[in-house]
């Protein structure tokens, strides 16, 4: 097709060049259009009469202890059968031991140790836990023998109980390893 005119020439090439960056622009300013579906869907799922988590978790036996002066006993938990409690020591203002993961595992990853304090007469004055996040790294924690890792805990008296407490019931309502 040969244009008769320069100008009719030129018209054509600006028309096509002002729709060219009008469509350009278009896209770049609203790519997805403006009833597009969302990119990524999300499923939820509910249960009916199943309430959300809140708060952190807790042992049921924690109330129904009542260890006496100088002593801690353990309290159940759902991961009893994964480990057990070694050195444990109380002297009023804090309670200290270990916890020996004995289930198939590389690595702690979460652990959380729940400590009650009681007074003379056996009554749970409060709580307090120890908690450890995301294991450790260190290469010298790797297993060669049956899987076994070992995690030190210190739970401190809270400081409104301090001189109140007199026993310990200890428990572990989170543990998590690979």
């Amino acid at each position: 097709m040969k244009l008769r005119t320069p100008q009719l020439a030129a018209l054509v090439i600006v028309v096509g060049l002002v729709a060219g960056l009008a469509t350009v622009t278009l896209a770049v300013t609203n790519p997805a259009g403006t009833d597009a579906v969302p990119a990524v869907v999300t499923p939820q799922m509910s249960f009916a009469g199943l309430a959300a988590a809140t708060g952190e978790p807790e042992l049921v036996g924690m109330a129904q202890a009542q260890p006496s002066r100088g002593e801690i006993v353990q309290v159940a938990g759902p991961f009893d059968d994964r480990f057990s409690l070694e050195d444990l020591a109380f002297d009023g203002a804090s309670v200290t031991g270990a916890v020996r993961v004995t289930s198939d595992v590389s690595e702690v990853i979460d652990l959380q140790v729940l400590a009650g304090f009681y007074d003379e007469q056996g009554n749970l004055l409060g709580t307090d836990r120890f908690v450890h996040h995301l294991g450790s790294t260190d290469p010298s924690h790797a297993h060669e023998t049956a899987p076994d890792e070992r995690m030190i805990f210190r739970i401190e008296v809270p400081a409104v109980l301090a001189g109140q407490a007199v026993g310990v019931a200890l428990g572990v309502p989170v543990l998590v390893n690979e």
